[in-house]
């Protein structure tokens, strides 16, 4: 169907248990918002390199693979320059590149099962009040986890392809097959699970 989130590793990373590394992902996140001092911020970017280099994954691949979130974040940066608060754009690059390497980290260190299990098991006290179907859901937020690199490598193929054609430049370019492609990718995953009936409704597992 698609391939997995992570690999199984040796790593302290690795070993930690899927649950611990989202919800400590979580916390981090949250505590970085909150945070104004740019040293500080900039300590925790340095802090969150060392943590996904501690993958195994070399600097080339990282850069690679954080090149088009990196973009945007210094796009956000220099919108808060041209907007005259040189403060804000201080504060927000190293807070928003420290976030993308540690889910890249995260995500890196977790195999499709791992992340699956801790999902489900963090939204159950939502199934049992009848608010959602915690492994469908689950499943779901897998997925949309997966497809975040897979946007990135379309768009970086896309944009080859059209680069050669001479169209490189130009967004539209890029953007109408990268959603095209996209949507079809996402109507094949569908497809897939509907056919296989996984995961099973709540109600079924509920009558079986």
């Amino acid at each position: 169907m698609i391939e997995g989130l992570g690999s199984i590793g040796a790593t302290p990373l690795h070993r930690l248990p899927a649950g611990a590394k989202f919800a400590g992902l979580a916390v981090i996140a949250t505590a970085l918002f909150f945070i104004g001092s740019v040293p500080v911020l900039l300590a925790a970017l340095v802090g969150s390199l060392v943590v996904a280099l501690s993958t195994g994954r070399g600097a080339r691949r990282l850069v690679r693979d954080l090149l088009m979130p990196g973009v945007v974040i210094t796009a956000i940066g220099g919108v808060h320059l041209v907007a005259g608060d040189p403060q804000a754009a201080a504060e927000v690059v190293p807070r928003l590149l420290a976030l993308a390497l540690l889910a890249h980290a995260v995500v890196l260190t977790t195999t499709t099962a791992a992340a699956i299990e801790a999902f489900e098991a963090g939204l159950m006290p939502f199934e049992r009040i009848g608010l959602l179907d915690a492994a469908r859901t689950a499943l779901t937020l897998t997925l949309a986890l997966r497809f975040v690199p897979l946007i990135v490598e379309e768009a970086a193929a896309i944009r080859e392809a059209q680069a050669a054609r001479g169209l490189g430049s130009h967004p539209i370019a890029v953007v109408v097959p990268l959603v095209v492609r996209t949507l079809v990718r996402a109507g094949e995953v569908a497809d897939a699970i509907d056919a296989r009936g996984f995961p099973p409704r709540a109600v079924s597992r509920k009558s079986s």
